[in-house]
């Protein structure tokens, strides 16, 4: 086993079984308790260098309030401490946390576009979660650093927060952990509030939970900015995208819920985590499909997309985006999917079936699988009235692409969106032009150009 040379066999009474994972200033170990016989998480740290006797004192009085924090949170859906010790002998000072041991995964591994969980267990999770938080707050305890990685996922699906206050206070693994972006604290899960430096309470910790709930639902955070300035200047000053727009799928009562989660004003925000969790259990159940249908549907879905032209040059991430951002539909013969002179911003891409593209009665194309339409009045800036009308011809399966959601979308998938559909038009531009020509008079035909001079009197020919 990588590592195990260098591996203590035992911290404290502790034995260490093996190492779980390490970062830059901390080992996590498996051990066994020789006392009760169970199996602990310990997070090993080493302080060594310059100001280690200060580091261990404050690492002293942090750890024995985190113990003390321990003792007061017993719920099901917190990560469970029973033990913290800061060593302050030898040259070196060292300080290890005993937790409940989780045998899962941290939620961080299901905030991509192409990783997402299924709704109802979304939302089953963060239901979990408020109720947790709710018993923290009434403990008195505010965690101040919900994130993915600090929640983990057991075997049996059930969330368990973890590092009550522990996350913020130690130094963090800079290429691992989620709020730092480049080596600079960002403030991506965290409440107008708190990047404002103000004093916190436990509606801090449910704003952080809106946020990790809207990534999960949509596979991207409610604010995006390329430095921490502007993510705090939007944090702080902008409203959030509706998360319906991002995933036309999700039931239209998680809008208010997350509005209310992410309100900038504390008044106006959930007031608890009991009445969070009260108002996802209103919305938990709306979408009843089974998890592995669902996900099945999903597969071919992304099968049958892969195999069009149109979604040839797409990356897998971006093809899933794709299907989250969408409509699937399935339309009968003779139905008008668009219409001349309307104002709508409906586009999207034929999966199978076939359209007829006409203007003012006349017919100007036919269109089968894998072909763009309504793409004009997505280009369109000045959103002007539509230029033709889209019939079906036969039962048609059309993707149709939310317009607000491709604006918030990823800029990976708007600039291969945006190449894709220009290799369209290039290619119905040169049919236009063939077409024009059958019914164009004779050209005047040019005489050849003469040959260019090169220096020295030489004659070029191209």
């Amino acid at each position: 086993m990588a590592g195990a040379a260098n591996q203590p066999k035992n911290i404290g009474r502790y034995e260490v079984l093996r190492e779980l994972g390490k970062g830059a200033t901390a080992t996590v170990y498996l051990a066994r308790d020789p006392d009760s016989g169970r199996e602990v998480a310990i997070k090993y740290v080493r302080f060594g260098g310059a100001g280690g006797a200060a580091l261990s004192r404050r690492l002293l009085k942090l750890f024995n309030t985190e113990h003390g924090v321990g003792q007061r949170l017993d719920h099901p859906n917190i990560v469970k401490i029973y033990d913290a010790v800061v060593e302050s002998t030898g040259k070196e000072p060292r300080a290890y946390l005993v937790m409940e041991f989780v045998d899962g995964t941290a939620l961080d591994q299901y905030i991509h576009i192409d990783r997402l969980l299924p709704f109802h267990k979304v939302v089953g999770i963060i239901f979990k979660c408020c109720l947790a938080l709710d018993h923290a707050a009434r403990q008195g305890v505010v965690h101040r650093d919900i994130k993915p990685a600090n929640i983990l996922i057991d075997k049996e699906g059930n969330p368990k927060i973890t590092d009550f206050g522990l996350a913020l206070n130690l130094q963090k693994d800079k290429d691992r952990d989620s709020t730092f972006v480049m080596g600079v604290g960002s403030p991506a899960y965290m409440s107008p509030e708190q990047v404002k430096g103000y004093p916190l309470n436990h509606k801090t910790d449910l704003y952080s939970l809106g946020v990790l709930l809207f990534q999960l639902l949509t596979g991207r955070l409610p604010f995006r900015a390329d430095n921490p300035a502007s993510l705090v200047y939007k944090i702080v000053n902008m409203e959030p995208p509706a998360v319906c727009a991002l995933n036309p799928a999700i039931p239209a009562g998680m809008d208010p819920i997350l509005k209310k989660a992410l309100e900038k004003d504390l008044y106006n925000r959930y007031r608890s985590g009991a009445d969070f969790a009260k108002d996802l259990s209103s919305v938990r159940y709306q979408i009843l499909d089974d998890e592995d249908d669902v996900a099945e549907r999903d597969r071919k879905r992304f099968m049958t997309l892969r195999g069009l032209p149109f979604f040839r040059r797409f990356e897998d991430v971006e093809l899933w985006e794709i299907l989250r951002i969408s409509t699937w539909q399935e339309v009968p013969e003779k139905v008008a999917l668009i219409r001349e002179l309307t104002l709508d911003k409906v586009f999207g891409v034929i999966v199978s079936g076939q359209v007829e593209v006409s203007y003012q009665g006349r017919s100007l194309a036919r269109l089968e699988s894998g072909e763009v339409v309504g793409e004009m009045a997505y280009l369109d800036p000045e959103q002007g009235p539509r230029s033709a009308t889209v019939v079906t011809l036969a039962p048609t399966v059309f993707l149709e692409i939310s317009a607000a959601a491709m604006a918030l979308s990823s800029d990976e998938l708007q600039e291969r969106f945006h190449r894709a559909i220009t290799g369209i038009l290039i290619t119905r531009l040169r049919q236009a032009n063939k077409s024009l020509a059958k019914l164009g008079a004779v050209a005047v035909r040019g005489s050849a150009p003469a040959p260019k001079a090169a220096p020295g009197g030489l004659a070029l020919l191209d």
